[in-house]
């Protein structure tokens, strides 16, 4: 059987296992990583698979909830 390089290799984002406000900040910067590089992963095949989408959805839900902690640090 041939080795697989990186590039052929799948993309998997592990669930967290609580909701995104229920995470540690340290849990939240690496599900943000792993949804990110993931969403690197899909821009670059041809065409852009599906589940794009919802890996940028939650994307936007772990930022906005880094974005509130954020605020509340900051008042």
């Amino acid at each position: 059987m041939p080795a697989t390089t990186g590039s052929e290799q799948t993309q998997t984002v592990d669930q967290p296992r609580h909701p995104l406000h229920a995470l540690t900040t340290f849990e939240l910067h690496g599900y943000r990583r792993q949804l990110e590089n993931a969403i690197k992963f899909f821009d670059a095949k041809d065409p852009v698979p599906a589940v794009r989408a919802d890996l940028q959805a939650a994307l936007d839900g772990v930022i906005a909830e880094q974005d509130d902690r954020r605020n509340l640090a900051d008042s």
